[in-house]
């Protein structure tokens, strides 16, 4: 049975109704950009998060650039990362002139190894951040991280693009630094109908200069104090967002209760000695991986992916190359070898399908198909 990495269609489809009203309402009301329906959602996600301050915006990548606009990040400033993470998490950095210096990963988490970052942080001058990714829907040391960052007098910014809804012991991701933002692309676990982002944040003037910035720095109308851009959230993705935000902690739970599943059964077919699985550091029920991605690892994950998506099997490469590998960052002067536990999970690990809506028999087929290329090896 051919089963796919994602299918958005069986989320969808019960929200129908709902998303088509929602489309008229907009479309009649004929106010489609921000407007009162962004407010409604931004209030909605502020108050889930628990932050005083949401802003919607065009994209995940728009919020963090927005963000690091509006704290005045630009040349000559360091922004302390990882290399294992989606592209815009450093490219944002390097749009604005500033120069992004990479943390290796934990091996096991696959988030910033705090201990280097310690490190990093006491040799290198003009840090204006430190960005850490709460990467494939699981929180980093963010205890430890926020520590260093009072130490060092630096904020902390959190990429949560992947993490909406995954708790941390100090509280929700994004709303445990300065700011934070957080992506609705369609194939994260709270996903719009295109491209939206939101930053989250607990200081009101950041706020208010975030919310002019994403509209051109315009504060009052056609009066510009500040170089903004054009990064407003559309109040259509804002009004399908809000009908969906409300079954977010239950497709939370879904996605944890296939990764469980995959855990037994992988166990029970013996492929915990040819597959690392994902790590959870915080495995109270308050306090989760999210599960945006599952990942899992081993040397041969290339042969294995071919297996897999010979038989109809949907995988995916989260992500084939790190950050200080890639070409348009070859100007900073890496070389193979200088991030090496980023580099091996580059080359072993592999997205399985999952979503809320996979059935026992799909996983089980997954499962099946994973048995059947260990042993043949």
């Amino acid at each position: 049975m051919p089963v796919p990495l994602l299918d958005l269609r069986r989320q969808y489809a019960p929200l129908k109704a709902q998303c088509l009203a929602a489309f008229e309402e907009v479309a009649d009301s004929q106010s489609l950009i921000l407007g009162p329906r962004t407010e409604a959602f931004e209030k909605s996600v502020a108050d889930y998060c628990g932050v005083p301050h949401a802003i919607g915006c065009s994209s995940g990548t728009d919020a963090q650039l927005v963000l690091l606009m509006a704290l005045g990040v630009g040349p000559g400033d360091v922004v302390v990362t990882t290399p294992y993470t989606f592209f815009a998490t450093a490219g944002c950095v390097a749009r604005l002139g500033a120069t992004p210096v990479f943390v290796d990963i934990d091996p096991d988490t696959f988030n910033i190894d705090v201990r280097q970052l310690a490190a990093t942080l006491n040799r290198t001058a003009n840090v204006k951040a430190i960005i850490p990714v709460h990467l494939f829907g699981q929180c980093a040391d963010m205890a430890a991280i926020l520590d260093l960052g009072q130490t060092h007098g630096v904020p902390v910014l959190e990429d949560a693009a992947q993490a909406l809804g995954a708790r941390h012991p100090l509280g929700h991701a994004g709303a445990l630094g300065q700011a934070g933002w957080l992506s609705f692309y369609p194939t994260k676990n709270l996903g719009a109908f295109g491209d939206a982002g939101m930053v989250i944040c607990h200081d009101d003037a950041l706020a208010a200069k975030l919310r002019a910035l994403r509209n051109h720095g315009m504060e009052p109308r056609y009066y510009h104090a500040h170089l903004g851009g054009n990064f407003r959230i559309d109040a259509l993705q804002s009004a399908i967002l809000a009908i969906k935000l409300p079954h977010l902690d239950t497709w939370s739970a879904g996605r944890r209760a296939r990764a469980a599943f995959y855990r037994r059964e992988m166990e029970r077919a013996g492929l915990l000695a040819h597959l690392t699985l994902p790590v959870e550091t915080w495995p109270d029920a308050e306090l989760h991986h999210i599960y945006n991605q599952f990942i899992v690892r081993t040397p041969q994950r290339d042969a294995l992916r071919a297996h897999l998506n010979a038989r109809g099997i949907g995988t995916e490469i989260y992500y084939p190359l790190p950050l200080h590998q890639q070409e348009c960052f070859a100007y900073l002067g890496h070389r193979a070898g200088d991030f090496p536990e980023a580099e091996r999970a580059a080359r072993e690990t592999l997205a399985l399908p999952i979503f809320p809506e996979l059935t026992d028999d799909e996983q089980t087929e997954v499962v099946a198909t994973l048995a059947e290329f260990f042993a043949t090896r």
